[in-house]
């Protein structure tokens, strides 16, 4: 078990670089006394934070994580046709949001040299970063792999605006017309603390409080700086994770979801987490009126999909990775992980949930973006495919025994 724990480790450290339209998906009634930044007006920028999942080219730039997968090809081949840092087949969810909100691309925080490089938003996102910081995971016996933490992103957002600005009342006009985008952030700590032999029923109790408690600090970072609208993304599922589901299989039938094939228990650790997010961010909204608190699911779209992948125009392999290898269901194994010699990628990302068991494909952050902005924001035009306006239905509560598993991390 140990050895086991280190190897996944080692291997994390090279690869953690790599950290179809959309369903209308009801949202908890999330939306604040201030309202929405009306969409004819537009947002004059976005600040975005997260994981792998949010980073569009922070990860190559960060000398611990540089030259990982995602600065390789197949990565990109969908919409860039090139490696651009992004943990995709192309865009990610952050690209769709701006792109529909018609608010320009932010440049991401590494990348910038000067204020005119981020004046017009700057994206703080690195791939494998954690909600906790390192010597907090630390204390708890929890190895950690990529040294940025939620906080370190807020500080590099404090620096942004007083970079942009030398007066409190510009810095907060700054942040009036900004959407603030906090993408998914706490899998990873997950991910490092059951590798480091806690059980999913340990995380879930000693985790989840303090991750949600760090994204409420950095909420209200935003807020006190000025910020009118907040979207805060909850947990993926994590039991329809290809890497998980292909390293650590359930020890009987019972621990899978009969609609989705989906591991249970890994589920019950992230459905543990939204709810316990979405009674935080109801908090913030009553104590912070006049501005907008949302949140935005990420879990009940993907399993819709995984539910009925054919009702979305996805293919009849959900749980499998589109780049990879192993030959398992779920094409997944870490000596041919995406981008080395024994992988292989599919010939249609676009029918694929997974890009490289990890990640999501484009398709999937396209379907899961629209569904989000349907769910938090207006949109500035309705979306022309009908079979888009089908409600999703709600999550399932699973239930099913709890267990320890060293889990991999991005």
């Amino acid at each position: 078990m140990a050895l086991l724990q280190r190897l996944l480790v080692a291997l994390l450290r090279v690869l953690v670089a790599g950290e179809h339209a959309a369903a209308a998906m009801p949202s908890p009634d999330m939306s604040g006394g201030g309202g929405a930044v009306n969409v004819e007006a537009g947002y004059a920028r976005v600040f975005s934070f997260g994981n792998s999942l949010t980073d569009t080219g922070n990860n190559p730039l960060l000398p611990a994580t540089a030259g990982g997968p995602s600065t390789s090809p197949p990565y990109g081949m969908t919409f860039f046709h090139r490696p651009t840092g992004r943990s995709s087949d192309g865009r990610l969810l952050i690209d769709f949001i701006v792109k529909v909100l018609r608010a320009p691309q932010p440049t991401p925080y590494l990348a910038g040299k000067t204020a005119a490089d981020l004046l017009a938003g700057a994206n703080f996102a690195v791939g494998g970063a954690t909600a906790l910081e390192p010597a907090v995971l630390e204390s708890r016996g929890i190895v950690s792999v990529v040294p940025v933490s939620l906080s370190n992103e807020t500080r590099w957002f404090k620096d942004t605006l007083q970079l942009l600005a030398s007066s409190t009342n510009a810095r907060r006009r700054i942040a009036e017309t900004s959407l603030f985008f906090f993408g998914e952030i706490g899998v990873n700590d997950y991910f490092l603390a059951l590798a480091s032999n806690h059980t999913v029923e340990q995380a879930a109790a000693t985790l989840v409080p303090d991750i949600v408690g760090v994204i409420r600090s950095a909420v209200i970072d935003a807020i006190v700086a000025g910020a009118r609208t907040v979207v805060v993304t909850g947990m993926i599922p994590l039991g329809c994770e290809p890497q998980l589901l292909a390293l650590f299989p359930a020890g009987s039938a019972a621990d899978y979801d009969a609609d989705t094939g989906c591991d249970a228990r890994f589920n019950k650790l992230a459905e543990v987490h939204n709810r316990e997010l979405i009674r935080m961010l109801r908090q913030l909204q009553r104590a912070f009126p006049a501005a907008a608190v949302h949140y935005a699911d990420f879990y009940r779209p993907v399993t819709a999909i995984v539910a009925s992948p054919a009702k979305y125009g996805f293919g009849d392999k959900p749980l499998a990775a589109c780049c990879g290898g192993g030959g398992n269901a779920y094409n997944f194994d870490f000596a041919a992980f995406c981008t080395l010699p024994a992988s292989t990628v599919c010939a249609d990302p676009s029918k694929y949930v997974s890009w490289d068991g990890i990640h999501y494909t484009e398709a999937v952050n396209e379907f899961v973006a629209r569904s989000m902005l349907r769910g938090v924001l207006p949109m500035p035009n309705p979306i022309p495919n009908p079979s888009l306006s089908m409600p999703l239905s709600s999550s399932h509560e699973h239930t099913g025994q709890e267990t320890s598993r060293e889990l991999a991390t991005l």
